[in-house]
């Protein structure tokens, strides 16, 4: 029988992008062409994108680009290493497993859209750079999904290494150290990489919902209100590239640190 060979996942990849961008651009030019209430209707061209995206250059993007991703980064620092402390404990402290999960499903439920006015009450507008209720909503983003990840990675430690730390003397928060971290760290890098394109979309809701005076989510609203269907578009790609990026690096990462999550081993 002749051998099947499987594209590599970069050529599968670039083809996926290459048809995303051909029924975009037949889109923008027969289906989308008179819809919406802009001239030129409300989706443009891909090469209209890319024009408008020269025609404001790399200054324009880059003001805004660092300042979402400082938002982003921070909460994504806040929001993970508390979903992290939190697993951690349920390891040592059973008995909290419930409250813990209790407290994150209601992070996850409660929608963005509806908890980023009353952060931004209380948190306030924001007295300079960055904005504290972006950050707040890129935090908020990333933490039911690293305490679940982190929680199914911990527990699935093996029971026989555990049992030899309990017989040498060893509590739990031993076996958290010595089995259950190496055990549960590709599902952590795992939730880490669901995380990063969350931490940035909750950052750019917290720009719009937040008073902030710069970011992809200021920009957007200004480009929006002011009809530039082109310039939203380039600022949407470039915050999808972002995101892309940010999830690229810690599958990366996972990819490279847990060589035996995959039967891969280290020459």
């Amino acid at each position: 029988m002749p051998l099947r060979r499987r594209l590599p996942g970069w050529a599968t990849g670039i083809l996926g992008v290459v048809a995303v961008i051909t029924l975009w651009w037949i889109g923008a030019l027969t289906i989308f062409q008179n819809a919406g209430s802009v001239p030129g209707g409300a989706i443009p061209t891909p090469a209209d994108v890319i024009v408008q995206f020269v025609v404001d250059g790399p200054g324009f993007y880059w003001t805004h680009i660092t300042m979402t991703i400082t938002e982003a980064a921070i909460g994504f620092l806040w929001g993970n290493g508390l979903a992290l402390v939190l697993a951690g404990l349920v390891l040592v402290v059973p008995r909290i497993e419930k409250i813990a999960l209790q407290i994150a499903v209601i992070t996850y439920c409660v929608p963005i859209v509806a908890i980023g006015p009353i952060a931004y009450i209380v948190i306030g507008p924001p007295r300079g750079d960055p904005s504290g209720t972006a950050i707040f909503l890129a935090a908020l983003s990333v933490f039911f999904t690293t305490v679940v990840g982190s929680l199914v990675g911990l527990k699935a430690a093996d029971q026989s290494s555990l049992d030899l730390v309990r017989v040498y003397g060893g509590n739990r928060f031993t076996q958290l150290r010595k089995v259950r971290l190496i055990a549960g760290l590709p599902s952590v890098l795992n939730a880490l990489q669901i995380a990063a394109p969350a931490a940035l979309l909750g950052a750019i809701l917290g720009e719009y919902l937040g008073g902030a005076e710069r970011g992809l989510g200021v920009a957007m609203l200004a480009a929006g209100s002011a009809a530039n269907v082109e310039r939203v578009w380039s600022l949407a790609l470039v915050a999808g590239l972002l995101a892309g990026i940010g999830y690229l690096m810690f599958a990366l990462l996972s990819h490279l640190s847990t060589p035996w999550a995959t039967g891969r081993t280290r020459s």
